[in-house]
């Protein structure tokens, strides 16, 4: 670290993003994407130097600190390049792009993401983090600055090369394949892929590193209740089970973190992501409604509780991030040693919470404290609860007991540390993972106090993130919306709203919906060609304007819009709604059927339509204990290809939004009476709950 009295501000101090203003003191001359920096590079003929990352990245930090906070390194980047800082989360058009720019030219991929770029943002060079100085075959920054501007200086025709090849190659990424109907059996191959690639020992899919990619269980889930697939349920039980007992599960404070370093889910990378509570809440919601296990629901609470201590502002919106790193160090937040417990528990409790847990005095991950003092723990468990009683001679509900008292004393403990750095930023898409997080967890559980958190994060959106004309911003901070909205935002949002509406049944919340719906289409389909684009046709055009439907970190923008789209269409009653989601499904067919298991969020919105699908209008009270109880009887099982319409034929009129597909379904003789149809056909009305809960079973 430089003196304080070295440190001046770069541009980045006017920006808004906690990811740039943690390097508005370094050295380098940073620049944020616009035109000032390019127009300074085609002056000055150099190279950009674009920098793309996020707050909460861990090798971020440690390049930050290895290089961009040396004056030597910054001194040959300002002579050679103009830099260029971008927020992945912010920006997630400009990411897109040249992440895949990476993939390419590297194989891999990854953040910090280094690209090299000209004057017209065409790159020639990609790489992830860059050491200070070379070690082994990875290039450093010393040796890395002066070969490129030799080569721009002197080959350029090898860089103008290059960055065509790569510039043309980008827009084939793109490139339209031909339309074809989707087949029912991607479905089947699907399963059977999750299911080869499954750690029958562990649980999850793969090798180390390994993600918790809720929505390939999600897809599994929706396989089961489809097929009656024994394995897929097992495989999403293994999953989730293994999950919760490792230490990618934060066992003091709630929540996940982002991924496990490890095969078995035991030694995380902790940073903490809002769209992984989400995605994670709404995996555990589905897995309690198909199997009743506690544990499960108790998952759901437990993170739901973390997002609403530690990630909701005051208006109700939900912050994006908590950091992996604090005092400089990773994991420090989170780690334990074995002195620490035991100066703060009772001799009982530090035993059976030991135990537990699995901590040694010398430390279970490897890392921990030199000068012979006691090394760090990460906790998690290896089996059951029942058996480690067991094997202490104590029942299942003693321990619990004494690992409830035990955590509690270890949270307040570690509320005093130094916490890792929040980004406080809202973010429009991630949003609207964690209102249709709360709202389906509101529906299972019958909390009330769920769907309070969801009404209060969609009304700050719409307060606070809309135009007069209807367009979303993507980000907030510090009072300023700012950053015109992509495709997630306004599906994800949509989904969101979507839940809300069969959790609170205000039709408030569909007509919202409806009507971003029709701002998305307006903004983003491509009439021609079926499908979204991920950017405006009036945004600014980062090489290539793309189009994605592949899962990644989140999944994908199409994917969920074609969801959004069956369900509003029999929401709504408009047909016209299901006909552009069979064009969006037709659009990206051939592609998701050479590798079904990276679109499962896709595989989820065609299970949908490949149906059966149902939709039930509950006609009644909504005070009355009879529509209460049909209300619940639905939504105590697992139906996921299931929407749910209520007509309060005694409790005040509905929205217009509604009205073709009420229309005529009425209470009869002032009794609760439910509509359930299918395949556009509805059965006859019953005002009983089982013989409902029959139709929907036999199809």
């Amino acid at each position: 670290m430089r003196p304080e009295a070295d440190r001046r501000p770069n541009r980045l101090i006017s920006e808004k993003s906690p990811y740039l203003l943690q390097h508005a003191y370094n050295p380098v001359d940073w620049y944020p994407w616009g035109e000032e920096a390019f127009e300074k590079a085609r002056t000055e003929d150099r190279p950009v130097f674009l920098s793309i990352g996020y707050s909460t990245c861990h090798w971020c930090h440690v390049m930050e600190r290895e290089s961009f906070e040396d004056p030597e390194i910054a001194r040959m980047m300002n002579e050679a390049f103009v830099c260029i800082k971008v927020d992945r989360e912010e920006r997630p058009d400009i990411d897109k792009v040249y992440m895949t720019a990476c993939q390419m030219m590297t194989g891999s991929g990854g953040w910090p993401l280094s690209i090299i770029i000209t004057p017209d943002k065409k790159p020639f060079f990609a790489t992830t983090y860059i050491p200070k100085e070379s070690i082994f075959s990875r290039i450093g920054m010393k040796e890395l600055i002066p070969n490129v501007r030799n080569i721009w200086m002197y080959q350029r025709d090898k860089v103008e090369d290059i960055s065509d090849r790569v510039g043309s190659a980008l827009k084939e990424t793109d490139r339209t394949e031909a339309e074809e109907n989707p087949d029912i059996t991607i479905l089947d191959e699907a399963f059977e892929r999750l299911s080869d690639s499954f750690d029958e020992r562990y649980g999850g899919f793969g090798d180390a590193p390994k993600f918790p990619t809720p929505e390939k269980l999600a897809f599994l889930l929706h396989y089961w209740k489809r097929t009656g697939k024994e394995r897929a349920l097992r495989i999403v039980e293994e999953t989730l089970t293994q999950m919760r007992r490792g230490g990618i599960h934060d066992h003091i404070g709630q929540g996940f973190h982002r991924y496990s370093t490890d095969r078995a889910w035991i030694l995380p990378h902790f940073e903490k992501m809002l769209y992984d509570q989400a995605l994670m809440s709404i995996a555990y919601t589905e897995a309690y409604q198909a199997t009743k296990k506690d544990e499960y629901a108790q998952t759901v609470r437990e993170i739901l509780e973390y997002v609403t201590r530690q990630m909701t502002s005051p208006d109700g919106a939900f912050y994006s991030a908590e950091d992996a790193d604090s005092e400089g160090v990773e994991g420090k937040h989170y780690l334990w040693t074995l002195d620490e417990i035991e100066q703060v528990l009772s001799p009982r409790e530090a035993r059976a919470f030991a135990k537990v847990f699995n901590m040694t005095s010398y430390g279970n991950i490897g890392e921990g404290r030199e000068n012979g003092e006691s090394k760090s723990n990460v906790l998690y468990l290896t089996g059951p609860l029942n058996e480690m009683a067991s094997q202490m001679d104590m029942t299942t509900e003693e321990l619990r007991d004494v690992l409830a008292i035990a955590s509690k004393k270890l949270f307040d403990l570690r509320e005093k540390r130094i916490r890792p750095q929040r980004d406080d930023k809202v973010l429009a898409d991630w949003n609207g993972l964690m209102i249709a997080a709360f709202a389906k967890a509101a529906q299972a559980f019958g909390c009330k106090g769920y769907e309070k958190s969801a009404v209060r994060a969609a009304e700050f959106f719409l307060n606070n993130m809309r135009h007069s004309n209807g367009r979303l911003y993507h980000r907030f901070r510090d009072g300023e919306a700012a950053v015109e909205g992509f495709l997630d935002d306004y599906a994800f949002l949509i989904w969101g709203f979507i839940e809300l509406y069969e959790s609170s049944f205000d039709t408030k919340f569909l007509q919202d919906a409806m009507n971003m719906t029709r701002t998305m289409i307006d903004l983003f389909w491509d009439d021609s060609e079926g499908g979204f684009f991920f950017t405006t046709a009036d945004a600014e055009e980062v090489v290539v304007r793309k189009k994605e439907s592949h899962d990644g970190d989140l999944p994908s923008g199409n994917s969920v819009a074609m969801l959004d789209l069956l369900k509003l269409s029999h929401l709504t009653d408009d047909l016209e709604l299901e006909r552009m989601a069979y064009r969006v499904a037709r659009r990206f067919s051939r592609e998701v059927s050479t590798m079904p298991e990276a679109y499962t969020q896709s595989l989820i919105a065609l299970d949908f339509a490949f149906g059966p699908s149902f939709d039930v209008v509950i006609a009644g009270d909504p005070e009355n204990s009879g529509t209460k109880v049909m209300i619940r009887t639905l939504r105590e099982g697992f139906l996921p290809n299931l929407v749910v319409i209520l007509n309060p034929t005694m409790g005040g009129g509905s929205a217009p939004v509604l009205a073709k597909t009420i229309a005529g379904k009425l209470a009869i003789d002032g009794e609760t009476t439910a509509y359930v149809c299918s395949n556009r056909s509805c059965r006859e009305p019953t005002t009983d709950a089982d013989t409902m809960m029959k139709m929907l079973k036999n199809g």
